[in-house]
């Protein structure tokens, strides 16, 4: 195989290209504890506040931000199932984060954040894959893509796969096949268990703080923000295999969907240090 030239590699990890993680930065301990204590004064649970920090540093390109937020959930807790639980949690919801930041974050993020976990519960997290896809339940994986589409879309979700249609005949087949039937829509074999089932308000939660977090996608964190609030008032959030989420009802009110939108802006400038997301910041060339 031939090698990279020196000149080649400089260019690859060259400053203005921002080739690397982002670090985490002194504030963003702070900013994670302070949206822990305003969420329990809000009578919203963990879950919540911890599926949103997630999702956000996630796009934000962060392990270190996952790995300080991880140790805040945990701090004091002798209980290693919880923290076995949370860990699953988190990254249940990273792997979602596929399915609007893409795979080359994930992949960064997750792989680094194990790498930072105390031994004992790496060796605890589970092991055997929830989505290997066969004939036996392909059709199972199809409807509960289709199924979570309209409880997001409805009354507009037969309009919007056309529209879509129309940019690509394969787009909204690919977006309801392999993300909303593989990806969002949780598994039936994940469960309590390990901690590791999301869910359908906790999914909306991911999708409003990652499409916030990146910037440029307004339209989408407009029909994630109505797809959260649409899982209860078409009830989905008790659906068969649900699990209630602390303070989600309220999350989905114009207060709480405030306080979404302003925590994700909060994680992204403690992050960014001041500079925004940097989901697609652009390269700066022209300043060195």
């Amino acid at each position: 195989m031939s090698k990279l030239s020196p000149s080649l590699k400089a260019l690859i990890n060259a400053p203005f290209a921002r080739p690397n993680t982002l670090p985490a930065s002194p504030r963003i301990r702070s900013v994670y504890e302070g949206l822990r204590k305003e969420a329990t004064s809000k009578n919203v649970g963990v879950p919540a506040w911890l599926t949103l920090s997630t999702a956000a540093t996630m796009t934000m390109n962060s392990p270190d931000g996952l790995t300080e937020l991880y140790n805040l959930a945990t701090a004091g807790s002798k209980d290693k199932k919880q923290s076995v639980e949370t860990a699953e949690l988190m990254r249940e919801i990273g792997l979602k984060c596929i399915g609007f930041n893409g795979v080359p974050r994930t992949i960064n993020c997750l792989g680094a954040f194990r790498s930072n976990l105390p031994n004992e519960i790496v060796s605890s997290l589970s092991t055997k894959p929830t989505r290997v896809a066969s004939t036996n339940n392909i059709n199972d994986i199809i409807n509960r893509g289709q199924s979570l589409w309209s409880s997001i879309y409805r009354p507009f979700d037969s309009k919007l796969f056309s529209k879509l249609a129309d940019s690509h005949p394969d787009l909204p087949v690919f977006i309801l096949n392999h993300e909303y039937g593989a990806l969002f829509a949780d598994p039936p074999v994940l469960g309590r268990e390990t901690g590791a089932k999301v869910g359908r308000v906790l999914t909306s939660i991911v999708a409003v703080a990652c499409l916030r977090a990146q910037t440029g996608v307004g339209p989408q964190v407009v029909s994630h923000v109505f797809g959260l609030r649409k899982a209860y008032e078409d009830e989905s959030f008790k659906a068969s295999g649900e699990f209630p989420v602390e303070g989600g009802e309220w999350l989905a009110t114009d207060e709480g969907n405030v306080w979404l939108l302003d925590a994700v802006d909060r994680i992204v400038e403690a992050l960014g240090e001041g500079s925004g997301s940097s989901f697609a910041p652009g390269m700066e060339r022209a300043k060195l």
